[in-house]
This record gives structure tokens, C-alpha cells and sequence, in this order.
């Protein structure tokens, strides 16, 4: 091993090698899917409104002038207040299979963290959980969906050494779409009609997707407000999600469930979110979106034929009108009758301790196949 050392980034020629770690950790391993250069040199813009209430910093690690790891040391202050704890979190991390640079990177990192006064590390999580998250911790014997983390598994060896701890693990379920749902969804789906419940599909213009987006939002925060480990979001930050995958929505696969006799203005009660898979189309852009890489994006864009459930959400006040098991009948059922199908689904990523999901899910049918994990580590 040759010499290396490890440098804060702080000019655009290091920050361009902080982009372009990823590529050169991953180069001969076929699973990988490159994330968008621009999607992740986004988030450390002065126009990422994490700025607003959090600080990082980003440290790269050269041998022999090679960039060959990277790693982000971020406090975000709405977790903070949200756990009334000095949290601080490690994300964005890559590294090539060489012990002592891994180990270097997580010791700058909470190092970084210990001098702003944080007294818990966890990670990775990439500024927030909203974002990329958490490490493969089982299941590297196929390519990652779309917008799920991949990892060489050696980076959990790093973790444990580097004394970090298993914090939570999360999963990822397989459904293959060959057979039916259980007879119980659709029966859910007919006993939420019977109770008044209505269903349709995302609207994707104009002021209707806006105002489904500020919908989905409110019924978001409220159904997931106590996600462990999760801090918020206003509307605004939601709406700017929202429109960076409006074009990539498949209706057919994006449920919607309202209840009329609602006295709010959101009558919304519940919706299915999937996307199809785009990393069978990302695979072969290679992280640059340039005029090639668009049309390597159609052209395989063709080949999807299987999709990721992000969210099942309803309101708790209405699983006794059986909404959750109607929106994932009609979810899955226009996802199979569309022409051509998808032929499987993955629903991910659910926490291990989250049993009401979990539930839910497998009584589709669903096996976990992946697991992954966040760590912690005490900073005193």
C-alpha cells in the first residue's frame, strides 16, 4: 500500500475528486449502480436548504494523489432538537478495501464531530434520512433498486472495528408478481368501498400535482412523524423532492385513497408509492445524465420490468376501513395488469422494529432479501 492522507475538502478540485471516488472504488464491480454526479454535487450547494440548519464537512483520501475514499461528518440541528440529543451523523462514505484509509476517514469524521460537541455519531446517513441511507448488510448477491443504498460488504468490518455498533437494521422485501395478492387484499379493498373510501391515481400537472404533492405531504408528516432517527421537512424542501421525480412517476403504480365524507380540506387518507426500477436504465449511464446519457436512458428505460414500493401510508384512524390493504391491491394489481407487467417488486426499506409494515407487507407474500443497518458510535 502506498502512502495516503486525508485532506478536508475546500476547493472545486477537491470537491471534484470527492465526486469522483465512488467511480474508482466501484470500477470492477458489476452491481453498482452509479448515483447522478450532479444529484449528489447538488446537496453540497449553497442551494441546498440543509444549510439553513446544518454544517458539514467533507474529507477526501488520496494514495499516492489517487482520490480513493471519501466521507461527510454532518450535524443536522432539527435532529438534535427533534432527539434532545448531540447527535451528529457520518455519511457519504466510499472507500477501497484498505483498512487503515477506512479507518482514517471515520476518525476524521468523528473527530469533526466531537469538536462541534457531539457526543453520538451515526451513520451513515447522508445529512438526513430522507436522503440516501444506511449500509447493505446482507443480500449483495443482486443489483440494488432504484434509490436503495450498495455497499462492498467489507465496509461493515470497518464500522465494527472502528468500534461503531449495530443502532437499527432495516429490510428490503422480494415479492415476485407472478401470482396473486391473498384474497384478504382484495377484500380489504371492497370493504373500504363499502365505507365511503375512494380511490384513483396521482395527478402528474399543473396545479392538481401540486396540491396532491402538498397533500401526500401533510399525510406524510403526520403518519411519519416518529420515524426513528428522521427529521423534518417543511413543505417547501417536500414540494422540491416532489418535482425532481415527477417525471418519473408510473401512475399505474401510485395509489391514491381519499375519503370524501372528510371535513378538511385534504380528504386524502392514504396512498401506494412505487416507482419502476430506473437503475436498469441508470446502470448504463454511469452517473453522467449528458445528451449520451439520456439516450442510453430511453433506450434502455424499455428493458424495466420490475418496480420498488417507497411508501404504504394511511392515516391509523382508518386501518379499520382496511384502506392499507386496498391500496396495496390496487397498487400491485396495476402494476401486473399494465402492458407489458412487472414481473417483481421490491418493498424497502422497512425498520426491523416497525411490526404494523412489516405486517402489512408480508402478508403479501413478501421474503426479506436485504437487510441493511445503521451504526452508532459514543463520542465521550
Amino acid at each position: 500500500m502506498g502512502t495516503f492522507s486525508i485532506r478536508p475538502v475546500a476547493t472545486s478540485d477537491e470537491q471534484a475528486d470527492f465526486l469522483a471516488v465512488p467511480a474508482y472504488v466501484y470500477r470492477h464491480d458489476v452491481r453498482w449502480v452509479a448515483p447522478l454526479e450532479s444529484s449528489i454535487a447538488k446537496q453540497f450547494s449553497e442551494e441546498n436548504s440543509f444549510f439553513q440548519y446544518g454544517k458539514l464537512q467533507q474529507f477526501v483520501a488520496y494514495q499516492d494523489e489517487q482520490p480513493v475514499g471519501r466521507i461527510v461528518a454532518a450535524i443536522n440541528e432539527r435532529l438534535i432538537e427533534r432527539e434532545k440529543n448531540s447527535v451528529g451523523l457520518m455519511g457519504f462514505f466510499e472507500c477501497i478495501n484498505e483498512p487503515s484509509i477506512g479507518q482514517a476517514l471515520l476518525d476524521h469524521a468523528t473527530n469533526w464531530l466531537r469538536d462541534q460537541g457531539m457526543t453520538l455519531a451515526r451513520g451513515p446517513i447522508d445529512l438526513s434520512t430522507h436522503n440516501n441511507c444506511c449500509f447493505l448488510a446482507d443480500g449483495f448477491d443482486s443489483d440494488p433498486m432504484v434509490m436503495m443504498p450498495y455497499n462492498p460488504s467489507y465496509y461493515l468490518e470497518l464500522m465494527e472495528a472502528n468500534g461503531w455498533q449495530k443502532a437499527k437494521d432495516a429490510y428490503a422485501y422480494d415479492l415476485p408478481l407472478d401470482k396473486p395478492l391473498p384474497d384478504s387484499f382484495e377484500r380489504g379493498y371492497k370493504i373500504s368501498q363499502r365505507a365511503g373510501i375512494t380511490f384513483r391515481t396521482i395527478n402528474l400537472k399543473g396545479k392538481a400535482f401540486e396540491q396532491d404533492c402538498r397533500h401526500i405531504y401533510e399525510l406524510f408528516t403526520t403518519a411519519f412523524s416518529h420515524n426513528w432517527s428522521s427529521s423534518a421537512r417543511t413543505e417547501a424542501e417536500f414540494m422540491e423532492e416532489a418535482k425532481d421525480l415527477q417525471t418519473l412517476v408510473d401512475t399505474d403504480i401510485f395509489v391514491i385513497a381519499e375519503d370524501p365524507k372528510k371535513e378538511s380540506e385534504n380528504k386524502m387518507v392514504g396512498f401506494f408509492m412505487a416507482l419502476p426500477d430506473y437503475n436498469i436504465a441508470l446502470k448504463h449511464v454511469k452517473g453522467k445524465l449528458n445528451i449520451c446519457g439520456i439516450l442510453k436512458f430511453l433506450w434502455h428505460k424499455r428493458k424495466i420490468d420490475q418496480a420498488r414500493v417507497l411508501a404504504i401510508c394511511t392515516l391509523p384512524e382508518y386501518s379499520r376501513k382496511m384502506v392499507a390493504l386496498a391500496v396495496v391491491y390496487l397498487g400491485m394489481k396495476g402494476g401486473t395488469e399494465k402492458n407489458p407487467p412487472y414481473k417483481r417488486s421490491e418493498l424497502s426499506w422497512v425498520y426491523e422494529d416497525n411490526m404494523r409494515s412489516r405486517n402489512i407487507i408480508e402478508n403479501t407474500g413478501a421474503t426479506i432479501y436485504k437487510t441493511y443497518r445503521i451504526y452508532e458510535k459514543a463520542l465521550v
